[in-house]
């Protein structure tokens, strides 16, 4: 008997550790902040050239968790990107969700207006790319969005609910 209450405590304890550890792996909206700003402050400290290297490294420190920083010109094009180094380069301005919401034209404009502001939106997790086009469920998404200063571009980075 006493033997079972032992593994019967372990499982518990088991679960407890695995669903803790599942919920640390969510970014929060103040860490998105926090690396919004740290890659802005990069950016003035070090020059774009230099902070783009970093940022654009996926163990730089600007990809953490479920989320990561991206920097893009007021003309949509992505200029670092540490999880999709495919996206640098790339004009993202005809970005939409499933609403036709225009993603990219969005942070612009808070970019341009306001130099700062959370924007919130519908988008896909990650498993949802996975699911035939019909099936797919959006999510709530928060996207922090900071004009870099004196420069006509932005950093984002965002949350899934």
């Amino acid at each position: 008997m006493r033997r079972k209450v032992v593994v019967a405590a372990l499982m518990v304890l088991a679960s407890v550790v695995l669903v803790t550890n599942a919920l640390a792996e969510s970014a929060t909206k103040e860490e998105c902040v926090a690396k919004v700003k740290e890659a802005v402050q990069l950016i003035n400290e070090k020059g774009l050239d230099a902070a783009i290297a970093v940022i654009n490294k996926k163990d730089g420190g600007f990809a953490w968790k479920d989320s990561y920083v991206f920097v893009v010109d007021f003309q949509g094009r992505t200029v670092a990107n540490p999880l999709f180094p495919n996206h640098v380069g790339m004009n993202q301005m005809g970005l939409t969700n499933k609403d036709g919401v225009m993603i990219i034209r969005e942070f612009i404009e808070i970019a341009k207006t306001k130099g700062e502001g959370l924007f919130e939106y519908m988008w896909l997790k990650p498993e949802e790319m996975q699911k035939p086009k019909d099936q797919r469920i959006s999510s709530k998404k928060a996207s922090y969005v900071l004009r870099v200063p004196r420069q006509d571009m932005f950093v984002v980075a965002g949350v899934l609910e």
